[in-house]
């Protein structure tokens, strides 16, 4: 498959599902986190589990680890679902510092992506 470069905009991706390549609903994008030094979206925030907002887990997936399905209208992550559930996340009202070194090479790391 060819890849094709697309200009998007954020308000297009928040709220969009993503899905595994199994098909499987892993949640939404809930906020996109951008490198103020180069402009380029470092991290997607997703919103996975729960019901109705309550008992839900955030990730921050950085951008590489995700693909744009434009046909669907959905982003693709390779990782498998319940591997998800066991993954490092965190609550609406604690988020990281994603400028941290260590949390950022933990995350790339947890998603196969070098960082």
């Amino acid at each position: 498959m060819t890849e094709v470069q697309m200009n998007i905009s954020a308000t297009t991706l928040i709220g969009d599902k993503v899905h595994n390549l199994q098909g499987e609903n892993l949640g939404d994008i809930k906020e996109l986190m951008i490198d103020t030094l180069d402009g380029s979206v470092s991290y997607a925030v997703l919103d996975f589990g729960g019901f109705l907002g309550i008992g839900n887990k955030l990730f921050a997936v950085p951008w590489q680890a995700l693909r744009v399905d434009p046909e669907n209208k959905e982003l693709v992550l390779d990782i498998d679902k319940e591997r998800l559930k066991s993954a490092e996340g965190f609550d609406q009202d604690d988020w990281p510092d994603f400028a941290d070194p260590a949390i950022a090479s933990r995350l790339h790391q947890a998603y196969g992506i070098d960082a």
